[in-house]
């Protein structure tokens, strides 16, 4: 089952990246290209019926999987990034994180008004990158229809709060 797969891969850190969190490292399952192929395609799967005209994901982890899902939807892929990082002309969504606050950027031609989009990032903790994410797909009048993730830490919670944003929020690996 590749739950249990993605479970025996992750790498638990402790007190990264602050004094009491645990982190969960996927870097070890991308030295498996079999289980990379599973998860992609286990994603992929989980999406079926959803209309996607894009796949956005999240600076740096939700660029792994989420390339990778965006070719196996055969749809196109925009990197939703940290302040800074892009380019070209940019809209910024500030937010907070459980150990500080950042912001992301989105290229301002990145989406089109209507278009329908997955936001993909790594792992679903809180929400609060993902909600920000959601904010800056909004600001360019498209529409998120699906979150997706390979780990939900759902003692957090984050699953509820981003219900104002879709109903359809899927992970292949759950932490209670």
């Amino acid at each position: 089952m590749i739950e249990s797969a993605i479970k025996l891969s992750v790498r638990d850190v402790a007190d990264f990246p602050k004094l009491g969190i645990v982190f969960k490292d996927i870097t070890p399952i991308l030295k498996d290209a079999e289980l990379c192929a599973e998860i992609t395609k286990a994603l992929a799967e989980q999406l079926a019926g959803i209309h996607i005209d894009v796949v956005a994901g999240i600076e740096s982890r939700g660029f792994l999987f989420g390339m990778l899902l965006a070719q196996a939807l055969k749809v196109p892929f925009v990197p939703i990034r940290k302040a800074g990082k892009l380019p070209s002309k940019t809209i910024q969504q500030k937010y907070e994180l459980e150990y500080g606050n950042s912001t992301l950027e989105l290229h301002e031609d990145a989406l089109l008004a209507g278009q329908k989009i997955l936001i993909h990032d790594d792992l679903l903790a809180t929400g609060g990158t993902v909600i920000a994410a959601s904010k800056l797909v909004l600001q360019l009048d498209a529409e998120v229809v699906a979150f997706s993730f390979i780990i939900g830490l759902d003692f957090l919670h984050g699953k509820e709060r981003l219900k104002p944003f879709s109903s359809n929020t899927f992970t292949l690996a759950s932490y209670q």
